[in-house]
This record gives C-alpha cells, structure tokens and sequence, in this order.
C-alpha cells in the first residue's frame, strides 16, 4: 500500500510518510494522500481521513511551507475500522501546503501539497493507454518536465468481492510528472488521456490539477457498477445466473475483473471520501460483446449512483451533478457487418444522440469515431491519437463543468428534416455551420415506409451541403421516409475524413433518428415545397435497433 515507515531518532518521533507505527498503534492517512498531491480547491473543502488509535483525538494541521499555521481540525477516531474523517475549510488554488496529522506523540507528515481541481479517470484499455504508446511519445514525454503543477496518481487494478474502505495496491503514488512515471510501460501508468485531460485543463486553468487513474483493461460496465446501479437495470448480482450470461457466449463466463460490481468493491468504492471536481470515462467496448442493449440504462445509472456515492462519501463536498465526461466509442473493424459499436454509441447518450440531456444531464462527450488507427502496434481498437480524444474532452469540461459559454464542445445536428417526395430528396437543416470533409454515399441511411419490417436500410448519397443543409438523395424510397440514420458503422469514415464537422473541427456525431409527419410546411401548398418531418430519437419506433 506504499506505506512506508520512517522512524528517526528524534524524541518527537515525527513520521514523514503516509503512516506512522509506534508501539504496536497506527497512526496515518488514507492510502490516496501523499507528498506532492493535489487537494479540491473552493468551493468545495477537501475531505482528509486516515487511521488511528481509538483514544485521543486526531489533530490536522495545514500550514504554509515557512510553518504558519493555516487552519487546524480535530477528529475521532470511530468504528472497528479505527478511521478518522475531517472536512477541510475551503481553500483558495495555490500551494505548496504541509500536511500533518497527529495523536499523542505521533505525528505524520505530507509535503508538497497543493490546491487545484482533482479529475478521476476510469475505464478500459483505452484510458489504461500509457503516453508512452500514443502519437508523438517522445515530444509528450519530453514534455511532462513543463508541467509540475499537474500532479498524478495511480491506483493498481484490483477486484473485490465485498466493498472495501481503502485502497489495497497503488501503482503510482502521488508524484510530480516525469517521461519515466507517464510512460512506465504498455497499459500500465499512467493513463494517456487523463494526462493530456488534465494538462490541457491546466493550460486554460492556469492552477494545479490532480489526477487519479483507476482504470482496468478488458472490463465491462458491470464490473465498475455498484449492486444498487445493476439492480436499477434489473440486472442480477449472481454472476452465475442465466439473466447475465443470456447475452454471452455459452463458453464465455464472466470472472476475474469481468465479475459485476468487484471493480466498484475495490478500486471506486475507496476513494468516495475523495472531493473530486469531475469524472473522465472511457469504456465500452467490452459491453459491444455483453449487455450492449442494456447500455442505455447501466451507463446513466452508473452516473448517478457514482454521483450519489461521492456526494454521500465527502460529506456533501463532492457536488450532486458531478461533472462527468466521457469518449464515445472510437472503431475497431474496418468494413464490419455488425453494428454493436454503432449501437453501443447510440446508448452512450442514453439513445438520445447529444449530451448533457435528460437522462444524463451535466455530462459532456468526445466523439472519437473519426480517430481510426489501423496500424496501431496496439490493435486497431487501440487507436494512438489520444491528444484528439483529450481536447475534445477538454471542450466538453470547460463548457459543462466550468461553465465557459463561448466554447464549442459538440459537433454539428440535425434540428429539422423536409422531405420533397416527388423530387426524391430529403434536406436537412443542422444546428451549426457545416464543414463537409467527405461526400461519403453510405454516411446517411433511410428507411423507407414502404419496406417490411425489420428495415432494410438503403443508402442516401449527399447531392448537396450548404451553410447548415444537407440535401440527401432518395433513391430507392418513393414512400415517407420513417428513419434517418448517420455514421452506423464500427468503422464509418477514414481517420478524420467522417462527412460533416462543424467549423472548429469537430464531427457531427452518430445518429438514428424516428422521422414522422408533421403535416405541410407553413406558407406551402405545392407539392415540391415538401413535408416536415419531426426527427426524434431512435428507440423504440426505429427498425434498426
């Protein structure tokens, strides 16, 4: 647990480490605090809690780093598990801190300490990626050294049957960043796209940023899920029993950190005490395979009962609507048959296509469909461009999170829909000014009334882009268009060459949208003025999900 023990030889018996062992009692904080990390600034106080000895009350201590005293707190020591919990007052950005703890003759120590914003990053393989593996490595190495007041750390990945208190292993503990602790090696620290989150953050911040990974490759939703957020799914919490293995191989059985809920048990569930300032996410493409149908609902009922849990855990600190960002799925196959990918975005957004919304407010998304890679050493879905992925995360936390309202964090949207039935057309008005990058004929799709159900969906060649209109091609569909989708595929476009971005750069994400008749367009009574089309999310009307 990197508890390290210093014990010098003066009479105070002072301990410049997590923990402090004298004399059989224990004495220190909480695995996740250390020299050099970073502590939630205002508004918010940051939680600080560590062990004791039941008995006299823990004193807490900040100070400047010339010895005056900042605030002082006092604690008890409760419970079996022998913890201390205190709330810190609310502390301005800046730093360096000292950090001490006391009982009795014990005392323990932590330096360097700063105030900024602390992000957690969770997932998958993709947010495990190291900087040593992405684009241009060795410059973003050679780069850490710039970055001091970015501070990172790193939980070691680990299971649990039951819900335990504290961390059991760190990978990484709080450090100052260097080329050596960013590219330790293939998915193990530290993680790619939270250092470029946290160091572009930094950059438009301009104060500290801490960074925590827990993170574990090949690990499906279930498994970071709590039992609460499974049963809201109607999701059993016996890994063994039919309802859960119906939608795997009958030779697949979920075990190790695939197992429901032992990664919530051990690597989320430790760190709640934490304030934290946001959350990154990057998973999914374990769920393309498991429960991708029930996506919709285990991803937002994993938000919020990750944001009650943290809120309830730092004592109200943490805010209720924590912000929460995450990366839509990038590709894996190119020219694939099967659409899981496809689908599991479209339930990324909680079937409604665009975030914060409804279901999912507060949340912001980096569409990453676009950042294909298939000469990736790593395997194809394992794409190395991450400083993409990052920024355009980092859009999605300065508008949601930070609130900065000139920022453009989405891509282009379909608001409006007129179909021309005798011309065959069907335009499209979008919600920001469009930038077409390719004129791909299977990016749209329809389905047509005529069609029996399940839709046999047919290809809408763009014929034209204006500012903010796309015209598409009916060719094939002489009947009311019903559906309208875009971009569904695992692979749909070359590395940033999808067909439409807005002028920042930034893709329109996938579709799947229910069009229904909304009666003539106003003003119009000849037939080539067209119908109004309402376009609603895609769930339960479409044929194609």
């Amino acid at each position: 647990m990197f508890l390290e023990e210093f014990l010098p030889k003066s009479i105070s018996k002072l301990c410049n480490t997590c923990s402090c062992a004298l004399g059989g009692a224990m004495l220190g904080f909480a695995s996740y605090y250390g020299d050099h990390m970073v502590l939630q600034k205002e508004p918010a106080g940051a939680v600080v809690w560590g062990y004791g000895e039941p008995g006299p009350a823990v004193t807490v201590v900040l100070s400047g780093d010339g010895g005056l005293i900042i605030m002082k707190k006092t604690a008890e020591v409760i419970g079996p598990s022998r913890t201390w919990t205190t709330v810190l007052d609310p502390m301005d950005q800046g730093g360096p801190y000292v950090l001490m703890a006391g009982q009795g003759s014990q005392n323990v120590t932590l330096q360097d300490i700063y105030f900024g914003d602390v992000w957690l990053c969770s997932g998958q393989s993709n947010m495990v990626m190291t900087v040593s593996q992405i684009v241009n490595a060795s410059q973003e190495l050679a780069d850490a050294a710039r970055y001091p007041y970015v501070r990172v750390f790193a939980a070691a990945p680990a299971r649990s049957d039951v819900e335990l208190e504290d961390l059991e292993r760190i990978n990484l503990p709080w450090s100052i960043p260097t080329a050596e602790n960013l590219g330790n090696g293939n998915f193990t620290y530290f993680s790619a796209v939270c250092w470029l989150l946290g160091r572009y953050l930094y950059e438009a911040l301009r104060y500290p940023v801490g960074l925590v990974e827990a993170a574990w490759g090949g690990t499906p939703i279930e498994a970071w899920s709590s039992p609460r957020a499974l049963q809201a799914c109607g999701l059993p919490e016996d890994t063994g029993s039919p309802a859960l293995s119906s939608s795997i191989s009958p030779h697949q059985q979920l075990s190790g950190p695939q197992t429901p809920s032992v990664l919530w048990n051990a690597m989320i569930h430790p760190l709640l005490n934490m304030t934290l300032r946001g959350i990154a996410w990057y998973q999914g493409e374990a769920n393309t395979l498991l429960h991708t149908e029930l996506y919709n609902c285990t991803f937002p009922a994993l938000i919020a009962d990750w944001r009650r849990a943290f809120h309830a855990g730092s004592a109200g600190q943490t805010e209720l609507l924590l912000p929460f960002g995450f990366v839509q799925l990038s590709t894996y196959r190119r020219q694939s048959p099967d659409d899981s990918f496809a689908r599991l975005r479209w339930h990324q957004t909680a079937d409604l296509g665009v975030v914060p919304n409804a279901r999912m407010p507060s949340t912001f998304m980096a569409v990453a469909m676009d950042l294909c890679d298939e000469r990736s050493p790593y395997g194809s879905v394992h794409p190395r461009d991450k400083q993409n992925v990052a920024h355009r995360l980092q859009l999605g936390a300065r508008a949601v999170a930070y609130g900065e309202k000139d920022v453009v964090f989405q891509g282009p949207y379909p608001t409006r829909a007129i179909l021309e039935v005798t011309r065959g057309l069907l335009n499209l008005t979008y919600s920001q000014e469009l930038v077409c990058r390719q004129r791909d004929t299977r990016a749209f799709e329809v389905c047509c009334s005529s069609q029996p159900s399940p839709c046999s969906w047919l290809p809408a060649p763009v014929v034209a882009v204006g500012s903010r209109t796309v015209t598409l091609a009916l060719a094939g569909c002489r009947m009311l268009v019903v559906a309208l989708r875009y971009a569904w595929a695992e692979w749909p476009c070359e590395y940033q060459s999808c067909a439409l971005y807005n002028t920042q750069g930034l893709p329109a994400p996938p579709f799947l949208l229910d069009a229904l008749p909304a009666g003539e367009t106003s003003g119009h009574s000849e037939p080539t003025a067209g119908r109004e089309l309402l376009l609603l999310p895609g769930s339960w009307f479409s044929p194609g999900i």
